[in-house]
């Protein structure tokens, strides 16, 4: 699977634990920063990282700020993207199945590394159910078309 992946300053410790777990999975994996912990503003790697999965060249993303909140929130400004904040492995695995996310935004504050290794094993291993599930997600979807302001 091909990852794109992001932070900001506060998510960069946690990103980078996260890429190389991914990369010794035998994932693909598109870093687009933040490269150090040296002040960033979180929504522009959002942007290419959501970019990345629109213009298909990467399958999912992954975006890590101190809570995972201004990421998700920045994330979810894309038509066409999907993305959920999450904290426990139970939600890695319902964001996926049953809203088809496609990228998963994580808080590096006080995540264990192993939890965070687990979360994303979860979220990329996940398939969506589809179902009552696509019923909805589809209605998302419509949303997104029908909102022309």
């Amino acid at each position: 699977m091909k990852l794109a992946i992001g932070s900001d300053h506060a998510g960069y410790s946690l990103k980078e634990i996260v890429k190389q777990h991914l990369i010794s999975s035998g994932h693909e994996v598109i870093d687009h920063g933040a490269y150090d912990s040296s002040s960033v503003d979180y929504p522009d790697y959002a942007k290419r990282v959501c970019e990345s999965i629109l213009d298909m060249e990467a399958d999912q993303g992954i975006l890590i700020c101190y809570t995972g909140i201004g990421m998700s929130i920045a994330a979810n400004k894309f038509k066409g993207i999907r993305a959920g904040n999450v904290g426990d492995v139970e939600s890695a695995y319902l964001t996926r199945a049953h809203n088809n996310t496609n990228v998963l935004c994580m808080g590096a504050r006080k995540m264990p590394e192993q939890l965070a290794c687990d979360i994303v094993n979860t979220f990329i291993r996940t398939e969506f159910e589809g179902g009552r599930h696509e019923r909805r997600v589809n209605k998302i979807i419509e949303m997104e078309k029908e909102d022309s302001r």
